[in-house]
């Protein structure tokens, strides 16, 4: 089975001989693995075990390889000794005695350092096209990759014996040619089916992986080949092409890989076709993208070559004939509506991701109860890249999961690393935008920064919008899809329409080279400028019939919200911030946002710049509103008197009324409630909402009216409000009125014994506020669910349902007066009868979140319902 000779078979006397070459006292394990991994196989091991000498046994280990049929080499971090008079030391000598035909098995040891002579043999040996090269971790890791390859060879040997013409040099080459990943593949068990469906169906003849650097193309790409060599019994290829530059040395490469060398015969492109003929062959591609515009050569290999295939890594989509394109994804993170808990730390591929790599950084360190959460946020922070997160969970070896949470603000210059193995470019994640960015053109590279002043995602419309006067403006759908194309953009639909977004870091850096060139302010400008106009255009329909679609279509937006207020504010806009912030007040309202309103009002306030009476009513109102429903003291009240004084020297008496009832409603929460003076501002606040035509704020203050009358124990007169605002609601087709009035009465007619009614009414809240993203309502129906499950007797159930609910109460601060939570009594008296079962249900509530508790609670919802909650 010599190299230079035709391939026979063996008979079991004339057992096939494997040269074993490395250093001796360094990887004395090694060896003793690579002579278990021969024997294993019933072949026999070739060790040169003289040690060193004062004259070189050149003569020796020639005789010994002569003997011999396969070539193994060892490396580690030691070049060896050179005996005097010698150029080379034994293990570079025993390498160029190596017959040039013979097949070579080349394993080298991971290393932080290597001797640089070393590095020069590794670096030609590369060149070697009858060498597979390979990495490895531990002694043990050796031994099996020394067994499986040289059984995989065996086969091929055993597969040539049987043809009547000799091997070319492209069947000879080996599929262990695809490199073995240096850590093991996290959470990606599910694309690789998919990539399997793929390449085994037969009808794809270019697979592309597609993807941001830092996604794990690469890794997948490798995982892929070696799960799949089944499929591909003429052989797997990898061609790393992340130093190839220049599109015209992509066939060369490929050649190189194949074994095919480029003899002027013919075309590179004919004779690597005639190379594969019709073998079913699978090759990797790795690192397309910088040589896209070579693309068209694989549709003439495949042309050529009809049984090859081609997998291929890259961040822009090749676009050409028997193209598939993959998107590779994030790796998943726990739902933000979730509680960071260990089991959902342990479900998440991306924390498991982050616990391995920290534990090869700290050995010993492991998920638990205690980091669980700083674990969860550094993935969500890091949107599950994997190549963040493994940059991240490095710093453990210096820092605490809480330490690398909280300087993730400032994760660009904290994501670096040393391990000198890694290519340049991965080295940080600076260096990977670095290289993508590289790769634009002029106008791409500034799109890409302006786009830096978006939040989480946005449309084309916007894109479109802040582009007018950029050098990009005329052609922004064009240098769009560039970047999509790219993958620093990505494309998802949502709410039915498409909307684009690049991930925190890639944002990351795009503001920080926009902020370089000082441009920045004029986008957050431009930003605001175009969603301002956008809430002016929505606002109208937040009240009334239109309301759950306008709700759904801001929601869409919270991010660029967000960056709106926080980009007018800091560029010294104050009334139109102000403006922005009262123009979305009911949204803020349904969607829980009030709390960074507040603080955006408290910065304006603080910029101590001259502002209008409006603004100064403005930001004074919603400085206070959460202290009216959670901490109502005499002060919260004065506040808000003055934001009414203030509001009608504006000359706004809409806002005016509105604050009016705000500070009725502040009365309401104390114990010696002045009544005379609550009913007089509540009721004109009422006739003045009315004469406004304001529906949503005249139903609202009938509720404040009904609890009044709960309060009072006046129950007729609590009913004739609330039913008052419930036809009020149901009159504007308000949801969100209707949610608030619709929880208060129901809470009545449970009190009251009419368990039907009540039941009926929480559906109906909890439905509208599923529909509203509205987790008030849902928290109070939940609650409604909770005492109509206790009172039929379902113990799991009613305990599931209140333990989500307080749950959600307690992280989120929604309020309720005292006394109104109509299910505790019922589950109290439940949990008397059957505890055990009350118990089983509230351990199981507090791990839910949300959305499961709404499905439990609405287990024969509709269609459009069940596709709501899993997204909430």
């Amino acid at each position: 089975m010599t190299g230079v000779e035709h391939p026979v078979i063996r008979t079991p006397d004339q057992r096939i001989r494997v040269f074993v070459s490395s250093t001796l006292r360094e990887l004395a394990e090694e060896r003793d693995a690579a002579r278990s991994a021969i024997e294993r196989l019933r072949l026999a091991p070739v060790m040169f075990e003289l040690g060193a000498r004062p004259h070189p046994p050149r003569d020796l280990y020639r005789s010994y390889l002569a003997q011999s049929d396969v070539f193994i080499g060892i490396y580690g971090a030691s070049y060896g000794w050179i005996a005097p008079d010698e150029d080379v030391s034994g293990l570079e000598d025993e390498y160029n005695l190596a017959p040039a035909g013979m097949p070579k098995l080349i394993y080298v040891k991971d290393a932080d350092t290597r001797d640089p002579r070393l590095q020069d043999l590794i670096a030609r040996i590369q060149a070697d096209d009858t060498a597979a090269y390979l990495h490895f971790h531990t002694a043990h890791d050796l031994e099996d990759q020394i067994a499986g390859d040289l059984a995989m060879l065996l086969a091929e040997r055993f597969d040539q014996s049987r043809r009547t013409e000799p091997a070319t040099a492209a069947e000879i080459s080996l599929a262990a040619r695809v490199p073995e990943p240096y850590t093991e593949t996290i959470g990606r068990e599910g694309e690789l089916a998919e990539i399997r469906a793929l390449l085994a169906g037969g009808m794809h003849r270019v697979v592309s992986l597609i993807g941001p650097g830092g996604i794990g193309k690469s890794r997948l790409a490798i995982e892929a080949a070696h799960a799949n060599v089944g499929l591909f019994p003429d052989g797997v290829y990898f061609v790393p092409l992340e130093g190839v530059l220049e599109p015209g040395l992509l066939l060369p490469t490929i050649a190189y890989i194949l074994g095919v060398r480029d003899t002027g015969a013919a075309t590179l492109e004919e004779r690597i076709a005639q190379a594969i003929g019709d073998r079913h062959v699978l090759i990797v591609l790795d690192n397309f993208e910088q040589i896209v515009d070579e693309a068209p050569v694989l549709v003439r290999l495949y042309t050529l070559a009809p049984r090859a295939c081609f997998l291929v890594t890259s961040r822009v989509v090749l676009r050409i004939r028997g193209e598939r394109v993959f998107d590779v994804e994030s790796l998943a993170t726990p739902s933000p509506d979730a509680p960071p808990t260990l089991a959902q730390a342990q479900s998440s591929s991306a924390c498991v991701l982050f616990a391995e790599r920290a534990a090869s950084a700290l050995p010993g360190f492991r998920l638990t109860a205690e980091n669980a959460a700083d674990v969860i946020g550094i993935c969500q922070r890091l949107d599950g890249l994997p190549l963040a997160i493994e940059l991240a969970a490095a710093k453990i070896r210096l820092l605490t999961p809480h330490d690398v949470a909280e300087r993730l603000g400032r994760s660009l210059p904290l994501l670096s690393t040393s391990v000198r193995d890694l290519p340049e470019r991965h080295r940080t994640m600076r260096s990977t935008i670095d290289w993508s960015v590289s790769l634009l053109s002029a106008e791409q590279r500034a799109m890409l920064e302006d786009l830096g002043v978006f939040a989480a995602r946005f449309s084309l419309d916007a894109v479109e919008s802040v582009g007018e006067g950029r050098s990009w403006g005329s052609q922004a759908i064009e240098t769009l899809a560039a970047l999509i194309d790219a993958s620093l953009v990505q494309r998802v639909e949502s709410g039915g329409r498409s909307v684009f977004s690049l991930l925190a870091i890639v944002r990351e850096y795009a503001i920080e080279t926009l902020e370089a060139r000082d441009a920045a302010d004029a986008m957050r400008i431009a930003h605001a400028d175009y969603y301002l106009a956008l809430v002016h255009r929505i606002a109208p329909r937040l009240r009334g019939s239109q309301q759950i679609d306008a709700v759904a279509e801001l929601g869409l937006e919270v991010p660029n919200l967000r960056a709106t207020a926080r980009h007018l504010v800091q560029q010294g806009r104050l009334d139109d911030a102000g403006d922005f912030a009262w123009t979305l007040f009911v949204y803020w309202w349904i969607s829980g946002y009030f709390a960074d309103v507040r603080l955006w009002m408290m910065e304006l306030l603080e910029k101590r710049m001259p502002i209008t009476t409006r603004t100064r009513a403005i930001a004074t109102f919603f400085r206070l509103w959460a202290e009216l429903w959670q901490r109502p003291s005499d002060q919260v009240g004065e506040g808000l008197a003055e934001a009414v004084r203030l509001f009608r020297e504006s000359e706004d008496e809409h806002a005016a009324a509105m604050a009016l009832a705000a500070r009725a409603s502040t009365r309401l929460q104390f114990p010696d409630l002045d009544e005379e003076a609550f009913l007089a501002e509540i009721g004109e606040a009422i006739r003045a909402l009315h004469a406004f035509g304001d529906a949503w704020g005249e139903s609202l203050c009938e509720v404040v009216l009904g609890q009044l009358g709960m309060l009072r124990r006046d129950v007729p007169a609590a009913l004739e409000h609330l039913g008052r605002a419930v036809s009020i609601a149901d009159d504007a087709d308000d949801a969100f009125t209707r949610v608030v009035a619709g929880n208060n009465r129901a809470r009545l007619r449970f009190v009251l014994g009419e368990t039907d009614a009540a039941e009926e009414e929480f559906l109906l809240t909890l439905l509208l506020s599923v529909r509203l993203h509205f987790v008030d309502g849902a928290t109070y129906g939940l609650e409604g669910m909770s005492a109509i499950a206790a009172s039929h007797g379902e113990a799991w159930r009613a305990g599931a349902l209140a333990a989500v609910a307080a749950m959600i109460r307690e992280t989120t601060g929604i309020y309720d007066i005292e006394g109104f939570a109509v299910h505790l009594a019922p589950l109290e008296a439940l949990r008397a009868v059957d505890a055990e079962s009350v118990g089983a249900g509230e351990r199981a509530g507090r791990e839910m979140g949300l959305a499961e508790a709404i499905a439990i609670a609405l287990p024969e919802a509709g269609a459009d319902v069940r596709e709501r909650v899993p997204s909430w």
